[in-house]
């Protein structure tokens, strides 16, 4: 059923015109998710094991191998989250089609452009690196429109499928599949590409990135299917997407992913770019290091993925945010040249990435779920998507038209190096702050204290004993 058009039938059914958090009750107990639903996880391993190659440091690498800029990199980076606007449109036939339907056809579509990008580096014999380059553009947008317009019923299944009470839990076992595969893809691309790698190595990761896909659509057919709250509705009628953008505590959340958008947006790509021109380190050592970061994904996930059910996600977002800001302020003060460039101080900064972004996307994800409303779920979260990812498509290009346009500058200033890759981690550190002051307003049912959350990390982690030794007044 579409907002604005709910049904007499639906006791819980709010009035015309207004929206309700309010969700179906549940039974005392701790309810149990769908039978099935462990083929997500698997789906989740096999669909990481594909889209780390094809959406994530290899393909930047790819790209830099064959002489793309900075803004070729930033459109690159940005495709996949600016083509997520077709969820718009898509999102009317989601009821009518069906979750699982509408998800294998998109995912089944992309796993086909994956197998075609296998096959441009070996057109090297008669293509130059920019006609290969064009080429590769035109099948990462073939791979993420299909992607784009399937996603739109990802969120809505799953969120139908999962009782509320353990969504926390979901998603932190979720997320830790999907960072453990990150990890094993990264490592092993890595050690397929070596130091120097040749147009067969490139060609080789992609083909595995096709495959593991390909395995991921069997999974992905044993999840079972859901019933979407909008069936049976008349398609004709218009969608309140005014009133579903005006929802308080939906717009604070959708203001804060904005943000989040602005500050992440090409920051992978930067990074991989970063370590590749100015710290002058090898394919395989990049993807090594990317790769461990996924690893901090897990670690965030073991310490916060229990509290999260238990504190909310609103005081997880703030700590965690504030550690995206000191993160930030690293890789400004290793790119200023303040901090020399050593393997050890990279590996700690991705890790604490992998860390961050892993407890982000999982407490983002469940606050969603919470603050959205059963009655039109669809639209909803193709809005939310929508306007998150397309700032976060638009950011890089916008990051990489900056580190462009600065160039080859250098001005040292009182110790400090301003060029292109210091002055841009100086500005994604304030968009975090931002980002900071805007998850402070965030409106969540039963959330905890920051207080609260930091008392219980020190006294159940290991900090508690470091405290011990903190010197007393």
């Amino acid at each position: 059923m579409r907002p604005g058009c709910w049904s007499a039938a639906d006791d819980a059914a709010p009035r015309p015109g207004r929206l309700s958090l309010q969700s179906p009750s549940s039974p005392a107990s701790t309810p149990s998710p769908a039978p099935g639903l462990a083929n997500a996880y698997r789906f989740s391993v096999f669909n990481a094991l594909s889209y780390q190659i094809v959406l994530g440091s290899p393909m930047v690498l790819y790209a830099k191998h064959l002489g793309a800029s900075a803004t070729v990199l930033g459109i690159i980076a940005g495709m996949m989250p600016l083509l997520v606007i077709f969820q718009i449109p898509a999102a009317k036939h989601i009821s009518r089609i069906g979750y699982k339907r509408f998800v294998f056809a998109g995912w089944g579509t992309r796993v086909l452009f994956i197998f075609l990008m296998a096959c441009v580096p070996l057109t090297s014999a008669f293509l130059t690196p920019a006609n290969r380059i064009a080429l590769l553009l035109f099948l990462l947008f073939g791979f993420n429109l299909s992607r784009g317009i399937s996603s739109a019923a990802w969120l809505p299944w799953i969120t139908a499928l999962v009782p509320s009470e353990i969504r926390g839990r979901y998603l932190a076992r979720d997320s830790a599949c999907v960072n453990a595969a990150s990890a094993a893809t990264l490592v092993l691309a890595g050690m397929a590409l070596g130091h120097h790698p040749g147009q067969v190595q490139f060609a080789v990761i992609f083909a595995f990135s096709a495959l593991m896909g390909a395995v991921s659509l069997n999974f992905l057919k044993r999840i079972p299917d859901a019933q979407a709250p909008e069936a049976g509705v008349r398609s004709g009628e218009p969608v309140p997407w005014g009133a579903i953008a005006g929802h308080p505590p939906f717009r604070k959340l959708l203001r804060m992913n904005v943000a989040w958008s602005i500050a992440y947006g090409g920051l992978t790509a930067f990074i991989v770019a970063y370590l590749k021109s100015a710290a002058a380190m090898d394919e395989g050592r990049i993807l090594f290091v990317t790769g461990i970061s996924y690893l901090g994904g897990i670690g965030g996930l073991l310490l916060f993925g229990s509290r999260l059910d238990h504190h909310g996600s609103k005081p997880i977002l703030v700590v965690c945010i504030l550690g995206w800001i000191a993160v930030l302020m690293g890789w400004t003060l290793l790119a200023g040249g303040v901090i020399h460039v050593q393997m050890g101080i990279v590996l700690g900064l991705q890790v604490l990435m992998g860390l961050g972004y892993a407890v982000y996307t999982m407490s983002n994800t469940r606050l969603a779920m919470l603050v959205v409303p059963a009655m039109g779920r669809d639209h909803f979260f193709a809005l939310f998507s929508v306007v998150a990812n397309l700032t976060l498509g638009i950011a890089p290009v916008l990051w990489g038209l900056l580190i462009d346009a600065f160039g080859q500058r250098r001005v040292s200033m009182l110790g400090f190096e301003w060029n292109r890759f210091s002055l841009f981690f100086l500005l994604v550190t304030l968009a975090y702050v931002a980002v900071f002051s805007l998850s402070r307003r965030l409106e969540e049912p039963r959330a905890g204290r920051v207080e609260d959350l930091l008392r219980d990390l020190l006294a159940q982690t290991p900090m508690r004993s470091w405290i011990r030794f903190w010197p007393r007044g």
